[in-house]
């Protein structure tokens, strides 16, 4: 038995890309969930490279809101999980930057002021 391996292109205008390998010349066995459902619309197709398929996931719509969104990519012959794709978005995620953001500058703060109280002390 072959392993699948999932490596993503890129997102590009509400389409996730990326290569499939490792099924041959047989077309892989894969499911695109989001939310435990089955997504429409995803195509596989033979790249040039042998042993390449190119998989095309178009985002649907309802992924697109506030908050933490998996799609998950999945080989259906084994049940595993062979990548996933996350999106995050909203003011609740704006609000959770900021406050990561001041607690690195607090604690870079505190580092300034220990390092400089270490040069004074042994200069």
């Amino acid at each position: 038995m072959t392993q699948l391996v999932v490596t993503k292109t890129r997102l590009h205008g509400g389409t996730w890309e990326g290569i499939v390998t490792g099924s041959g010349d047989a077309p892989p066995a894969l499911s695109v969930t989001y939310l435990e459902d089955p997504l429409p619309d995803v195509t596989l197709t033979a790249a040039a490279e042998a042993d390449s398929w190119l998989l095309h996931i178009p985002v649907p719509v309802e992924a697109i809101a506030d908050g933490v969104q998996t799609i998950l990519i999945t080989d259906t012959e084994t049940g595993a999980r062979l990548d996933s794709f996350t999106l995050i978005a909203g003011e609740a995620l704006g609000d959770d930057l900021r406050a990561e953001v001041d607690l690195l500058r607090a604690e870079l703060d505190m580092l300034k002021r220990a390092f400089r109280r270490h040069c004074v002390e042994t200069a």
